[in-house]
């Protein structure tokens, strides 16, 4: 019976096992050393600003109340708890604040699901900082080739949350690795990730973030730890979840809805040589991602002609139709397009405080700004998707017209930001929490992850 099972598995499904288990053994290039060191420092200074953000205090309190076996860290806190908690606290924690990354092409955002994986794990089995990057580098390809193979737009049209599907893969493939589990091992892993898979998007509609930060970060990561841990720990599974009767493929075949296949190839395509989290943006803003490119724009433009609020007639906004649809008039500063247009034209520039203050809601200047700024969704930015775009026309008192289009958002894949860049945004993300001093050491530390001898060294620079 084991041997026909055996002979019943993909060539598929033999390459991305062994890449998994092979994970930490394999030496990554150097501009992809660099890369993943980037989103670390990025996921780890959101899960410390989400700390203090209305998910991660739910997150926090809510683990809190559980207990457990003191495996792994809370951060921003002092609590120590299982490795899967800690993976749920930490997931929604690095998604609170919508500062964390994204990756276009796979529709996710990797790291609120990967990193928290990865370091819960890590701490448990005392891993060193070569090997949680690794780790962290491994998660980004598998999760991200996940809901590629399926179409990632599509599947997300037809109400799939491909924000849940992608992470959880990446997280279980993240926190298998580091478990130490063998080829054979990380089939059933990803069996058990399969089977914990779930997510659909109407986390749209979810007003206070709460459940989104959970259906982004949380779940997932704690689905992937647990799917480590419960293999690492003797289950077994499925041999072959992608392929065969009633398989992973079989169940979200959407060919009646949106007219193509998923490609279970695209799982194991260039692994090796492409490396996803090249491919992965980080935001320059601390606002959701179909804001990134008007801000941009209008930044661009404040400077450039020396614009100032009180100029303004009319602001014309344009962005993919999705984009509009998630951020038109939204009661939550951070994702509410016309506020942070209007906030941007007011302080000329955008931080974390002005993101998140929700008081500048109510405030008249700004919502006499709001009054004069349209929304749009525009039908040749919705077909350029993945890249979000962004058009930002501007009409002022003194009769100028003033138009920019922001094709390539800093912080994207096409237009990266520098360590220079991604360290100030981390400090200054981190340092009102941990103070200074210590939020320079975090930031330090990332950069020389190599020199990490086990993963817990990381906990008091996380701690509050």
């Amino acid at each position: 019976m084991k041997s026909k099972a055996k002979s019943e598995i993909s060539p598929v499904m033999r390459e991305l096992s062994t890449y998994i288990a092979d994970a930490l053994k394999r030496p990554l290039p150097r501009e992809v050393v660099e890369k993943t060191k980037h989103h670390l420092l990025d996921t780890l200074a959101a899960m410390v600003s989400g700390s203090r953000l209305l998910p991660g205090r739910r997150a926090v309190a809510y683990v809190k109340s559980l207990g457990g076996a003191k495996q792994s860290c809370v951060v921003g806190t002092r609590l120590l708890t299982t490795a899967e908690l800690a993976a749920l606290a930490n997931g929604m924690l690095a998604h609170a604040d919508e500062t964390d990354d994204s990756h276009a092409p796979s529709l996710t955002h990797p790291g609120c699901g990967v990193v928290p994986a990865a370091l819960a794990m890590a701490e448990r089995e005392r891993r060193n900082g070569g090997q949680f990057l690794r780790a962290v580098a491994l998660g980004y390809d598998v999760g991200c080739r996940l809901t590629m193979a399926l179409h990632a737009y599509d599947f997300r049209d037809v109400g799939h949350s491909t924000h849940s599907f992608g992470p959880t893969f990446g997280a279980a493939a993240a926190a298998g690795a580091l478990a130490g589990l063998d080829a054979g091992e990380a089939r059933w892993l990803l069996s058990y990730a399969a089977q914990q898979c779930s997510g659909i998007s109407c986390w749209m509609r979810d007003e206070e973030h709460v459940e989104k930060a959970f259906d982004f970060g949380g779940m997932p990561a704690r689905n992937g730890v647990a799917a480590a841990a419960m293999v690492a720990s003797g289950f077994t599974g499925v041999e072959d979840v992608f392929s065969g009767e009633r398989g992973f493929f079989v169940a979200y075949d959407e060919t009646r809805r949106i007219g193509r296949s998923p490609e279970p190839k695209r799982l194991a395509h260039e692994l090796g040589s492409t490396y996803e989290i090249m491919n992965t943006n980080i935001k320059r803003w601390s606002v959701g991602s179909p804001i990134q490119a008007p801000l941009d724009s209008l930044l661009e433009l404040i400077r450039t002609h020396r614009v100032r609020a009180e100029d303004l007639e009319r602001l014309v906004i344009r962005v993919a139709r999705q984009g509009a649809n998630t951020t038109d008039n939204r009661a939550m500063p951070d994702i509410c397009m016309q506020h942070m247009c209007a906030v941007m034209l007011l302080d000329g520039i955008v931080t974390f405080e002005s993101a998140h203050d929700e008081k500048r809601m109510r405030d008249s200047r700004v919502l006499a700004l709001r009054s004069r700024i349209e929304l749009h969704g525009d039908e040749a930015l919705t077909r350029a998707m993945p890249s979000r775009q962004g058009i930002v026309e501007l009409r002022l008192k003194d009769g100028r017209e003033l138009r920019h289009h922001t094709k390539a958002v800093r912080g994207t894949a096409q237009n990266p930001m520098t360590r220079t860049e991604v360290d100030e945004k981390c400090f200054h993300l981190v340092a009102p929490i941990l103070g200074k001093k210590k939020a320079r050491a975090l930031c330090d530390a990332v950069w020389g992850i190599e020199a990490l001898g086990d993963a817990r060294e990381l906990r008091p620079l996380l701690r509050a």
